[in-house]
């Protein structure tokens, strides 16, 4: 979770894209409540490999460690070097079963890690390959090739970025060889070509097919993961309104996270609605839309919106009186 975000700026200038809450929680704490889920044993540690990010962000990474009752560790990549690199910065914990994940996506999968299996690559079957990186498999269901980007079809299954290696020092052994090699392409180490030495190495891996790749790298889409992870929390069953929140004189629409100390008056409020801890809603209509902390939204109609933490949002309130067959944009 080294990068910077750019995609998702302005959210990201003041924090990392893994901490932007979605249905009210970080998304990196979202990632790593859902692997653990999928993990047989107990998970010992976590690492997180960042950029300079502050002794703040830092203090709450290791604290989402700490809930599943794991040791956290900080590992720093200082130059934008690719993803083996990336990988490699935390060499030290590449011992054992391992799972490595980008912590800009999440996913719903019914999938469980088997102790037998050598090595798993999520994937998720997308309509347009050619934008992603991409598995080939042979007709025993085995992942035989990786490749990038294919201009001509090789696999409709894209790699999400969630491996699992049963013996993380063979991974650490190829993303060694890449580097004293200097196998580099566009100035980065990719892990793909770290994996290719390994399936040539005879190293099994199989698919581990998800049912929803959620993304959040941009606005539109992390609105929509939102949405998704509303939906999903429902399901479940899990609290969404805290016991401080005040709301007077409203409508909630369903699915919606209303955090600790949020005040909502006179207003109607989703469906898919966060509104993170602190924040303020009044005379307004918000649909759709994903709030960080300590917000203030007056007299304002706001749809599909992603707005960050400590803003003063102030729409517009109309006395009119139209006509028939009037028309008002």
């Amino acid at each position: 979770m080294a990068g910077r975000g750019s995609r998702l700026r302005p959210h990201t200038l003041t924090v990392p894209k893994p901490l932007v809450p979605v249905g009210g929680k970080p998304i990196v704490h979202r990632l790593v409540e859902d692997l653990a889920a999928s993990c047989p044993e107990k998970i010992d540690e976590i690492g997180f490999i960042i950029g300079d990010f502050g002794k703040e962000v830092e203090t709450e990474l290791l604290a989402i460690a700490a809930q599943l009752g794991a040791k956290g560790s900080i590992h720093y990549q200082t130059e934008p070097l690719g993803t083996a690199h990336a990988v490699l910065c935390a060499k030290e914990l590449l011992t054992g079963p391992v799972t490595i994940a980008f912590a800009d996506t999440l996913f719903k999968a019914n999938f469980k890690i088997d102790a037998t299996d050598e090595g798993i690559l999520y994937v998720s079957q997308i309509e347009d390959p050619s934008a992603f990186g991409v598995v080939k498999m042979n007709e025993a269901g085995e992942i035989v090739d990786f490749v990038e980007k294919p201009q001509t079809f090789v696999s409709d299954l894209a790699m999400i970025g969630i491996y699992y290696f049963k013996k993380g020092e063979d991974l650490l052994t190829e993303l060694n060889y890449l580097i004293d090699n200097d196998v580099i392409k566009s100035g980065e180490y990719q892990l793909p070509d770290a994996l290719r030495r390994l399936t040539g190495k005879g190293v099994k891996f199989k698919p581990g097919k998800v049912e929803e790749w959620l993304d959040c790298g941009n606005k539109a889409v992390t609105v929509h993961t939102n949405q998704r992870v509303l939906e999903y929390d429902k399901a479940a069953g899990k609290k969404m309104k805290a016991d401080s929140a005040q709301v007077s004189d409203s409508i909630i629409h369903e699915p919606c996270f209303i955090g600790e100390n949020v005040i909502i008056d006179n207003s109607i409020i989703g469906p898919h609605v966060s509104l993170g801890k602190g924040t303020k809603v009044v005379n307004s209509i918000v649909v759709n839309t994903n709030v960080q902390n300590e917000t203030e939204i007056l007299n304002a109609i706001l749809k599909d919106s992603m707005i960050g933490s400590k803003v003063k949002y102030i729409g517009k309130v109309n006395d009119i009186s139209l006509g028939d067959f009037s028309t008002m944009e």
